[in-house]
């Protein structure tokens, strides 16, 4: 079972890992200054992701127009 040290171990490094991939591919894009606001999206997206879009449905969500 995780810690609470442990989480926010687990959120330090998700905001430095897209923190320093952000500046990475700003640097490559030959930017000549820090774009905060990409900086800020990349911490969110690292702290809240964006769920997967699901595949299929549910059995509970077939219907005889549906289940193909």
């Amino acid at each position: 079972m995780e810690t609470a040290k442990d989480q926010n171990e687990h959120r330090h490094q998700a905001i430095a890992t897209a923190l320093a991939a952000e500046l990475e591919r700003q640097a490559q894009a030959g930017a000549s200054r820090i774009d905060i606001e990409a900086l800020a999206q990349a911490v969110e997206l690292a702290l809240d992701p964006a769920l997967p879009s699901s595949e299929g449905k549910r059995p509970s969500e077939l219907n005889a127009t549906n289940d193909d």
